[in-house]
């Protein structure tokens, strides 16, 4: 079925149709809906290059893969992109995933807004005073970030969840147990979120007169093999940590590992909390000791990321400009008083 089919069929006039389909606002709305539905119950689909002639939209959304040797795409990240597609599938939005070389990313953003396949962008994993977003800010185009940046004020369009929060809420619980000596499996602290994570337990141990020795802060990717590594060599100090905080299950998912190989208990001998980002695949409720945890879904932050930046490049209103959601807490048996 093709436009022209469709035309003749209905009894209307090919630009009528286009129009009706692109959301033209002469079409009235009686019409619309018998377009639509024709070209439901037929499976017309619009060319994708006479529709963006047409509207002056690609209905498509633009985001970067910084590709390297030394990077590793995760859970977390076809967690994040699996709802944006659903968002996108949705909206009958397209995605065009550009291959980047992680430091020229700027470089990248602005070849990708000036090819004109995209009608807007979003940018993720931010590092401090990140210069991505005054390139996005300059190029006239919709863009989401999800995250924050240190040394950029928050006035672009953003969702993050409160990452000081993320880490002040699992030591304020640890501290209410009894311990005392801390320690920290970070995500890589070129990101902002694994600062500022740090940065919350640190100044809710601050206030409770205690800290987190510098050997005992272990900034690593966010994986089982990494995980495993970073706890044993919190329990190889000389005073080990009787609580630890995790950036991630799948860094949880080691350090498990190692408390096991090491006979100790979880929950009794040693505490665990992570965060939660609600990954299908890898539930803190069926560890063999269920984790404590802070929650928040990636997936959910993929999909209110496209349905913004849609809302967006539709000229709609009625989103924030910028959301940070709080994570949610969780306590499960991994987490108990402190030894005696």
């Amino acid at each position: 079925m093709n436009l022209k089919q469709l035309s003749r069929m209905l009894g209307l006039s090919q630009t009528t149709v286009s129009r009706a389909l692109n959301g033209f606002p002469e079409v009235n709305e009686a019409t619309r809906q018998r377009v639509l539905a024709a070209a439901e119950e037929t499976g017309y689909r619009p060319n994708r290059a006479a529709q963006r002639l047409a509207t002056g939209h690609a209905r498509s959304i633009g985001l970067l893969m910084p590709t390297a040797p030394e990077l590793h795409f995760d859970l977390h990240f076809g967690e994040f992109l699996s709802g944006l597609a659903g968002a996108a599938l949705q909206h009958d939005f397209h995605f065009v995933i550009v291959p980047t070389d992680p430091k020229d990313e700027e470089r990248a953003i602005r070849n990708m807004a000036n090819s004109g396949s995209i009608d807007g962008f979003y940018i993720g994993y931010l590092r401090p005073n990140d210069r991505r977003i005054e390139t996005a800010r300059a190029l006239g185009l919709p863009f989401v970030v999800h995250g924050r940046s240190t040394g950029v004020p928050d006035d672009f369009p953003l969702l993050d969840i409160d990452n000081d929060a993320v880490f002040r809420d699992a030591a304020d619980h640890l501290i209410g147990l009894g311990h005392r000596r801390f320690g920290l499996i970070n995500a890589p602290e070129f990101y902002d979120f694994a600062l500022r994570r740090r940065r919350g337990a640190q100044q809710r141990l601050h206030e409770a007169g205690l800290e987190i020795a510098t050997q005992a802060c272990k900034s690593v990717p966010m994986t089982d093999e990494q995980g495993f590594h970073a706890m044993n060599a919190l329990l190889d100090m000389p005073e080990p940590p009787t609580a630890v905080l995790c950036s991630s299950t799948t860094q949880a998912l080691g350090a498990v590992r190692a408390l096991n190989a090491r006979g100790l208990r979880l929950g009794r001998d040693i505490s665990l909390t992570t965060h939660d980002d609600d990954l299908p695949l890898l539930k803190p409720e069926h560890f063999s000791v269920p984790l404590t945890t802070t929650r928040s879904s990636l997936r959910a932050a993929g999909l209110r990321i496209a349905e913004r930046l849609i809302a967006m490049i539709r000229g709609e209103e009625g989103f924030p400009e910028q959301e940070v959601w709080h994570a949610e807490l969780v306590v499960r048996a991994s987490t108990g008083p402190v030894p005696t």
